[in-house]
C-alpha cells in the first residue's frame, strides 16, 4: 500500500458498515452516493482487499471488511472523543451525544432528561437511536446504552433514572364485566391474552412474582403484537388481557379504560441505568448528559414515582437491554 487512507475515507467506510446503506452513509456524510462507492473503490485497490459485497438492493462487508471495521471502530470512537473533550475548553460545549435505547426508557429520556439537557446545552445534539435488540453499544458507535440493573455489562459505568421499573396486567372494564377477573396467574389461561413478540422473534413469557413464589406463564390469545403502544390498543378494544409497562397503560388507567389485575403479583424491580465504557475518555457530550441526569434525579427524588426499564434479547424491551 503506497498511501495511508485519509481520515475521511475511513470515516465514509465506517458509516457504510453502519448504515448498511451506500445512500443512507452518503445522506451523513453530505455527499453523493456515487461519489462514495467511487471513493470507497478507490480506498480496496489501494488496501488490495475487496471491503464490501455490493448488489443492486444491498450492500455488506466482506469478512476483510468486517474486521477492519471491529478495528477501526474504537479508533475513530477514541478520536471523536478526543475532539469532544477539547470542546469542553470552551465555555459552551458542542458536539453530540449518541445513545442506543428501548423505546420504554427512551420514552422516560424525552420526558425527564432531554429537554433539561437541550435548554442546558444548546450546543449538543442527541442522537437517540431506539431499537429493542441489544447491541455492542462500542463497536456500533454509541457513546452510551440503556439497560435494566439486572442485565447490565461488566466494566461499565452504569447511571441510574427514572426509579424502579413494573409491568402490570390490564384489561378494559367491560371486558372484565363480561368475562370474569383472573385472581391468579394461573387463570390467565381461561382468558384470550396480547401475546408480545421480542425482538429476537420469540414469545415473551409473562413473569410474576409473591412472597418468594415466581411463576412464569405462556400466554395465548387470539393476537401478538411487538408494540406494548399497540397492545394498550388492543385491551382498551377488549381484545382480551395485556401485560406490559406500567408507564406505557398509565394514562388509560389514570382515565378509567382499563383496569390493573394481580397487583400483588406484579412488584416494581430494578429500574433504567444509562452505562458506557469505564476505561475510555468520557466525550464531553456524554459527561454533560450524565450531569443532567443526576441533576433531575436528585430533584426528583422526593416523589419519583416506580418508572420502566430498556430491552433483552428474553424479555420485552425494556426489561433489561439496549
Amino acid at each position: 500500500m503506497n498511501q495511508r487512507p485519509s481520515l475521511t475515507e475511513l470515516t465514509a467506510f465506517a458509516a457504510i458498515v453502519r448504515h448498511a446503506s451506500f445512500r443512507a452513509a452518503a445522506d451523513e456524510l453530505g455527499m453523493s452516493a456515487s461519489t462514495l462507492s467511487h471513493m470507497m473503490r478507490a480506498l480496496e485497490q489501494r488496501l488490495a482487499l475487496r471491503l464490501f459485497h455490493r448488489t443492486t438492493r444491498s450492500v455488506a462487508p466482506t469478512e476483510a471488511g468486517a474486521r477492519f471495521f471491529r478495528n477501526l471502530s474504537p479508533i475513530l470512537a477514541e478520536l471523536d472523543q478526543a475532539l469532544a473533550d477539547v470542546g469542553t475548553l470552551s465555555e459552551q460545549p458542542t458536539g453530540s451525544v449518541r445513545i442506543n435505547a428501548a423505546e420504554p426508557a427512551a420514552r422516560i429520556l424525552m420526558e425527564r432528561i432531554v429537554p433539561t439537557f437541550l435548554q442546558r446545552y444548546p450546543g449538543i445534539h442527541v442522537d437517540l437511536v431506539v431499537e429493542g435488540r441489544l447491541v455492542d453499544i462500542v463497536a456500533e458507535g454509541f457513546d452510551a446504552g440503556v439497560r435494566l440493573g439486572e442485565s447490565l455489562p461488566r466494566d461499565m459505568v452504569a447511571v441510574p433514572f427514572g426509579g424502579d421499573g413494573r409491568l402490570v396486567c390490564v384489561a378494559a372494564p367491560a371486558y372484565l364485566r363480561r368475562a370474569g377477573t383472573p385472581r391468579t396467574p394461573d387463570e390467565l389461561a381461561r382468558h384470550p391474552c396480547i401475546r408480545f413478540r421480542l425482538p429476537s422473534g420469540k414469545m415473551y413469557r409473562w413473569e410474576f412474582k409473591r412472597h418468594g413464589q415466581e411463576l412464569k406463564f405462556d400466554a395465548d390469545g387470539p393476537i401478538t403484537l411487538d408494540s406494548m403502544d399497540l397492545m394498550v390498543s388492543a385491551a382498551i378494544k377488549g381484545l382480551g388481557v395485556a401485560f406490559v409497562w406500567e408507564d406505557t397503560a398509565r394514562p388509560a388507567i389514570d382515565s378509567g379504560q382499563l383496569a390493573t389485575l394481580l397487583d400483588d403479583w406484579t412488584p416494581p424491580f430494578d429500574g433504567h441505568y444509562l452505562y458506557y465504557p469505564s476505561h475510555r475518555l468520557v466525550p464531553a457530550g456524554l459527561r454533560a448528559f450524565v450531569d443532567v441526569i443526576k441533576d433531575v434525579e436528585r430533584d426528583a427524588r422526593p416523589t419519583a414515582a416506580p418508572r420502566p426499564g430498556a430491552s433483552a434479547a428474553d424479555r420485552p424491551p425494556g426489561r433489561p437491554g439496549g
